[in-house]
């Protein structure tokens, strides 16, 4: 079966035999238990639109959804869906003032919440109360489906919008493929731990219904872990790159729940290898694979690579782009103009599944976007094979030097560090900011250190001392601002 139409989704697929495992009962329906079917999961949706319809949703109605991180999330958007409305999803990680930024630009109908505001048609989730729906509403598929936001490492998030065939027909449906040896197969246990406000669970939750494993087991948290895939082995992972991190100590120890893992997958974010490397060799597999996914919001994956336990070395080479899916330049950071195969540049991607526009800053997407080209705000290089190389974000640039470089070398020499994040400051050398709850060796950084370019001294921080979005990526800007009282870089920003 291949995803389409996201209201009726769960119930296509009410017939697979699949078992869904949660770490804690959902929000919407804490008296449910933690284990369900996927009829049952069709069941919960189809209250939660009878719902969402008795509070007055109505179809072009946009409907804001901001909660604790769970997978009701998507539960949630689906029966908006049903309804014909367009959820917007919104991280309960976000700061007040962000979160009413937001809202503003949103307009919604209603906001769907556990947190307390002020905003205007407020539907609480403690309020949850079961009720049947009309009958689903079909949408064009060029209109819009669902609005995710980006993760806001620079700043006020921005408003994606998506439409069924961006990000479901172009997206979800070739992810819904038994592929041969990489493939999900019926026997398969597929773990998830994410944040479930943002787009690339959306997308995975269509393929994954599809696929109709023989269990999902999801993660609300990252921290149950032990408890939950330790009962359950999950055979297929995905999960945050955040989470990979602080299973490190945990993928190493006696209690080892990943061991079953055959085929480990990570978006968002870049990921240093000495995080690959223990998450691998924590597989009891012969052959584990690592797929590691580079893309955005905007576009959905734009490359990818396997990687194996002795090719994971490096993560800077991001394999090539999707076949079929998208196109790749490099261009002069000051002219726009192209450069040569293996120059560093701004990196540009021409892509089937590029987002419809961003809500209220639609001048800020036209400024990304370049024809059919959409600016990624990257710096890389496209070598003459089409492997592309990430060096950074370009409004975290350093001249001479690609700050995810330094930071994979100082983790792969300094193995106890949980995290190094380099900042940029203007006419100042870069400053490292070192992860760790067991402190820093003034000798072993030295160390670590010898051969690398000029840094300031090193800053230690424990990992709740950093800030972080929804998916722990650090806010970058905010980091930098709290350790020298401003927050300007040495790029210019204009893509992010």
């Amino acid at each position: 079966m291949k995803p389409h139409d996201m209201g009726t989704l769960f119930e296509q697929c009410s017939g697979a035999a699949t078992i869904v495992r949660l770490d804690r009962p959902f929000d919407i329906a804490p008296g449910r238990g933690d284990t369900y079917t996927v009829a049952q999961l069709a069941e919960l949706v189809l209250d939660a639109a009878g719902w969402l319809s008795e509070a007055g949703v109505r179809p072009g109605d946009r409907v804001a959804v901001v909660k604790r991180n769970h997978w009701d999330y998507d539960l949630l958007a689906c029966a908006a869906v049903r309804l014909g409305a367009v959820p917007a999803l919104l991280s309960g990680h976000l700061p007040d003032d962000t979160l009413e930024t937001l809202l503003k630009r949103l307009d919604p109908a209603l906001v769907v919440t556990d947190r307390t505001m002020s905003a205007p048609r407020v539907l609480r989730i403690d309020e949850f109360a079961a009720a049947r729906p009309p009958a689903p509403r079909r949408r064009h598929d060029d209109a819009p489906l669902i609005i995710n936001h980006t993760s806001g490492t620079t700043g006020v998030p921005k408003l994606v919008v998506h439409t069924t065939r961006t990000i479901i027909d172009r997206l979800a449906r070739p992810e819904s493929v038994r592929w041969p040896l990489i493939g999900t197969r019926r026997d398969d246990v597929m773990g998830n731990a994410s944040s479930y406000a943002h787009g690339r669970t959306f997308c995975w939750t269509a393929s994954a219904l599809c696929l109709a494993p023989r269990e999902i087991v999801l993660l609300s948290d990252a921290s149950s872990a032990a408890r939950v895939f330790g009962a359950h082995p999950p055979t297929v992972l995905e999960a945050l790159p955040s989470a990979y991190v602080r299973w490190r100590t945990l993928a190493a120890g006696p209690g080892n729940p990943f061991h079953a893992v055959r085929r480990f997958v990570s978006t968002y974010d870049a990921m240093h290898p000495p995080v690959i490397r223990t998450m691998l060799h924590a597989s009891r597999h012969r052959r584990p694979l690592w797929m590691q996914g580079w893309g955005q919001t905007e576009t959905g994956p734009l490359s990818f690579r396997f990687l194996t336990r002795r090719t994971a070395h490096t993560t800077r080479d991001l394999g090539r782009p999707m076949p079929g899916m998208a196109r790749l330049r490099v261009v002069d950071p000051q002219t726009l103009e192209p450069v040569p195969r293996g120059t560093a540049g701004l990196v540009l991607t021409r892509t089937r599944a590029r987002c419809a526009g961003y809500v209220g800053e639609q001048d800020r997407w036209d400024a990304k976007a370049d024809g059919p080209w959409w600016n990624t705000g990257d710096l890389g290089i496209v070598s003459r094979t089409g492997v592309v190389t990430l060096l950074d974000r370009e409004v975290d640039t350093v001249a001479g030097l690609s700050c995810l470089a330094v930071e994979d070398a100082v983790e792969d020499r300094l193995p106890d560090v949980e995290e190094c994040v380099l900042l940029a400051a203007p006419g100042a050398h870069p400053i490292p900011v070192v992860v760790t709850d067991t402190g820093l060796d003034p000798a072993a950084w030295r160390r670590a250190v010898a051969g690398l370019p000029p840094m300031a001294e090193p800053v230690v921080l424990r990992w709740d001392e950093v800030p972080r979005t929804g998916t722990g990526k650090v806010r970058r800007l905010e980091l930098l601002a709290r350790l020298v009282g401003a927050a300007d870089t040495n790029g210019s920003g204009r893509w992010t």
